[in-house]
């Protein structure tokens, strides 16, 4: 008979695991149709989380309506960020420039410069200390299934999450703009030779994949009841290591290392101090790098 206490930090790190595929979801998308990673996607998480903050502050909306906002404003900050730290490097659209060390360079520079200014302007005006959130919001209430105790926090992440990624797929399978989407990340020159609005489909490309980001943020920060400027950093990294170990461009392998790095943190708490759980990405990452530089479900477009 299975412990009831490891079937719990299961369900938790398959929660935490849906959260990190969310991110992922996001760098993994915009490497796609760019080839360059997005630094300023942890800024995007913690934005909707604030956004969150502000719309239960001012307006104490139902639940639904908390999330859709966050969406909403995700969606805004994918779009801005796009015009700002992406599109200005993409003044020439011929092969070599969109191969090139320096646009790639250039970009993750500018999307660095523009994480670190959104951060700190949270901070100056929220302040660097945590917010806390109303109790009548947080999901963390518990839920006895069995002999296991959970949180309705692990129930709502682990539904949302699924529920986006379905939809995710639907729309780039069976959508014009997730066809879009394809299509550039397959080929960008073939792409806007056969008529494709290529700048649209990279700003839809922003937007999805921020709105991902900014359900994760608003999600945890209801989940533990607290948010700060910060709060995107450590969620980003481990996105990021997820991204790499699903081979960089491969949404499928983003979701499932993902979820393993989730269940692995989880159930790493089990036998070493909750402080190192961080090292368990770390430590895949390098694994990653070491042994599998195409990433575990990578096509070997690029070594990593």
């Amino acid at each position: 008979m299975i412990d009831p206490y490891y079937l719990q930090q299961l369900a938790i790190g398959l929660s935490l695991g849906m959260t990190y595929a969310l991110m992922a979801i996001g760098f993994t998308l915009i490497f796609g149709v760019l080839n360059v990673v997005n630094f300023a996607h942890g800024e995007v998480y913690t934005i909707g989380a604030f956004a969150g903050l502000v719309a239960i502050t001012a307006f104490a909306p139902p639940f639904l309506a908390v999330l859709f906002l966050a969406l909403a404003a995700g969606a805004a900050a994918g779009f801005s960020l796009e015009r700002i730290a992406f599109r200005p490097f993409r003044r020439f659209t011929d092969e070599a420039s969109l191969k090139s060390r320096a646009m790639r360079e250039s970009t993750l520079l500018s999307s660095l410069a523009v994480s670190i200014v959104v951060r700190e302007a949270l901070e100056i005006v929220f302040g660097s200390e945590m917010q806390p959130l109303p109790f009548e919001y947080m999901i963390n209430a518990p839920v006895q299934a069995g002999p296991v105790t959970l949180a309705t926090g692990d129930l709502i992440i682990f539904g949302v999450a699924a529920a986006m990624l379905a939809g995710l797929q639907y729309m780039l399978k069976r959508t014009r703009i997730g066809l879009s989407i394809r299509a550039v990340s397959n080929n960008p020159l073939g792409a806007r030779y056969v008529g494709i609005n290529t700048d649209r489909t990279i700003v839809m490309t922003f937007v999805v994949g921020s709105t991902m980001g900014a359900a994760a943020g608003i999600l945890v920060g209801l989940y533990y009841g607290a948010i700060f400027p910060a709060m995107g950093f450590i969620p980003g990294v481990k996105a990021f290591v997820a991204m790499v170990m699903g081979g960089l461009s491969s949404i499928p392998g983003a979701v499932i290392s993902a979820l393993i790095l989730g269940v692995s943190e989880s159930m790493a708490t089990t036998f070493l101090a909750s402080g190192w759980a961080d090292m368990v990405a770390y430590g895949f990452l390098i694994l990653t790098l070491v042994f599998f530089p195409s990433g575990l479900f990578g096509a070997g477009r690029e070594r990593v």
